[in-house]
C-alpha cells in the first residue's frame, strides 16, 4: 500500500504520488487506477478515476524547492506538459516545504509556479506556432486549417493543440470530432483538440473552452495547456489586441491567461480532494 492525494486544477483532477514511494509498474497503474468506470473513486462522491498519475520527486535542498514532475496518462503514456498538473505539482510541494515559490522541472522544460491563498499561477514559456515544434507533417503553420468539421490552428504551448474558435462550443460533438482531428495525419503524433467560443455577454477577452485530450482519449473538465493555445491562437488570428490578459472558462472552473512579450502565464485554483492508500503490485520476478 502507498499513500495518494488526489488534487484537481479546475476540474483537471490526478492522483498525487511522491516519487519517493516505490510504484514497480507506474504505467499499469495509470491505467488502473485512472480508470473513469472501475479506478480511484472520490469518498461520498460519484467522481471516480482521473484525468493522470502525477509521480513527484521534491528536492527540498534547492531555493526555490525544485519538483520533478512525471505525468503518466490514462492510456500509459507519459505527458511532455501539463499546466493544471504543473499547478497541482506546485500546491503539493508547497503542502510539503511551506514554500510559496517553486520550480517543476517537466519534459517540456522547467516552469516557475507561485502558489497564493487562492491562485497557484505559473510560467507557461512561449507558444509556438513553428511547423517543427507542434510538430506537423508539413513544412508550413497550420492556420485556420479546414479538419473534418472544424477550421484549426495548431499551436503547442508544451503538447500540442488544434485550436479552433466556434460560434458556441456547447454544439460541437466533440466526442465524435475529437478523435478525427486528434488523429489527423497531419499531426504525427497527435493532438489535442481545443474548441473555443466569444462569450459575448461579459466584458473582455472571455473564451469558453473544450478539449478532448490525448493520452485521456476523452474530453476533461479542464485543461490548462488548451487555455494558454486558445490565448495564443486568438492572438495569432487577430481575435485579441497586444500583451492581454485572457479569461478562460473550461467547464469545470476560470483560467486567466497573461499574454506578454516573455511568454505566458497561467492562473486558477487549485484544491486537495483527499488522500487515501492504495495497493500496488509486487515487481514481477524474471526466473
Amino acid at each position: 500500500m502507498i499513500h495518494v492525494e488526489k488534487y484537481h486544477g479546475t476540474g483537471n483532477d490526478f492522483i498525487v504520488v511522491d516519487a519517493a514511494l516505490t510504484v514497480p509498474d507506474r504505467r499499469a497503474f495509470a491505467i488502473k487506477y485512472c480508470d473513469r468506470e472501475t479506478g480511484i473513486s472520490q469518498p461520498d462522491t460519484e467522481t471516480t478515476g482521473a484525468d493522470g498519475v502525477l509521480f513527484l520527486a521534491l528536492e527540498k535542498q534547492y531555493s526555490p524547492p525544485r519538483v520533478v514532475m512525471t505525468l503518466v496518462q490514462p492510456d500509459g503514456s507519459v505527458a511532455t506538459m501539463c499546466g493544471n498538473g504543473v499547478r497541482c505539482a506546485a500546491a503539493w510541494a508547497a503542502e510539503q516545504t511551506g514554500a510559496d515559490e517553486l520550480m517543476i522541472d517537466t519534459l517540456a522544460g522547467t516552469r516557475r509556479a507561485t502558489v497564493g491563498d487562492e491562485t497557484v499561477r505559473v510560467e507557461m514559456g512561449q507558444p509556438s506556432f513553428d511547423p517543427d515544434t507542434v510538430p506537423l507533417a508539413e513544412e508550413s503553420p497550420l492556420i485556420e486549417a479546414s479538419i473534418d468539421d472544424l477550421t484549426v490552428t495548431a499551436v503547442n504551448t508544451g503538447v500540442p493543440h488544434a485550436v479552433a474558435f466556434v460560434d458556441d462550443v456547447a454544439d460541437v460533438d466533440l466526442q465524435r470530432i475529437g478523435p478525427s482531428v486528434r488523429n489527423a495525419s497531419v499531426f504525427p503524433e497527435g493532438a489535442n483538440v481545443t474548441i473555443a467560443s466569444k462569450d459575448a455577454e461579459r466584458p473582455g477577452h472571455v473564451f469558453e473552452q473544450r478539449t478532448f485530450e490525448r493520452g485521456v482519449e476523452d474530453e476533461t473538465a479542464s485543461c490548462g495547456t488548451g487555455a494558454v493555445a486558445i490565448a495564443a491562437a486568438a492572438r495569432r488570428l487577430g481575435r485579441i489586441d497586444g500583451s492581454e490578459s485572457v479569461t478562460v472558462c473550461p467547464e469545470g472552473g476560470t483560467l486567466e491567461v497573461t499574454i506578454s512579450a516573455d511568454g505566458t502565464t497561467l492562473a486558477g485554483s487549485v484544491a486537495q480532494s483527499y488522500a487515501t492508500e492504495l495497493p500496488v503490485a509486487e515487481p514481477r520476478r524474471i526466473s
